[in-house]
C-alpha cells in the first residue's frame, strides 16, 4: 500500500511557480526523489490558477514519509515555502491492492 499526498501550493504574483522552478533548479526536488521510499515528486499546474502549484508526492509506507520529514531537507524546504511566502493545502490517498476498476475506461 503507498501514500499519496497531493500538496496545493498558493501565492501571489507567481511565487507558487518560482518555488517549484528554485525546487527543481537547486536540486532539492532531485533530493527529495533520491530518498529511499519515494515513489513520485512531481509538480503540475492547474490551468485555471496560476497562482496555485499542485505536488505530487507518493510514497511507499507512513515510515519512508516519517524519514523524509525527519530529514535535514526539510528545514531547506520550509526555508523556500518562506522565503515565497506560500500556504498549503494538503489531501492525502492510500492504495488498495484491489485490481483497478476503471481500467476499462483508460485508453492505452
Amino acid at each position: 500500500m503507498s501514500i499519496t499526498v497531493n500538496l496545493y501550493y498558493h501565492g501571489r504574483n507567481g511565487a507558487a511557480r518560482a518555488f517549484a522552478d528554485e525546487m527543481e533548479r537547486s536540486g532539492l526536488a532531485d533530493e527529495i526523489r533520491a530518498e529511499d521510499g519515494n515513489l513520485c515528486y512531481r509538480y503540475f499546474l492547474p490551468l485555471d490558477d496560476p497562482e496555485t502549484v499542485l505536488l505530487i508526492d507518493r510514497w511507499r509506507d507512513q515510515e519512508a514519509i516519517d524519514r523524509h520529514h525527519a530529514s535535514p531537507m526539510m528545514k531547506r524546504l520550509a526555508d523556500l515555502r518562506e522565503k515565497y511566502d506560500l500556504h498549503m493545502t494538503a489531501e492525502r490517498f492510500t492504495s488498495a491492492d484491489a485490481p483497478d476498476s476503471d481500467d476499462q475506461f483508460i485508453r492505452r
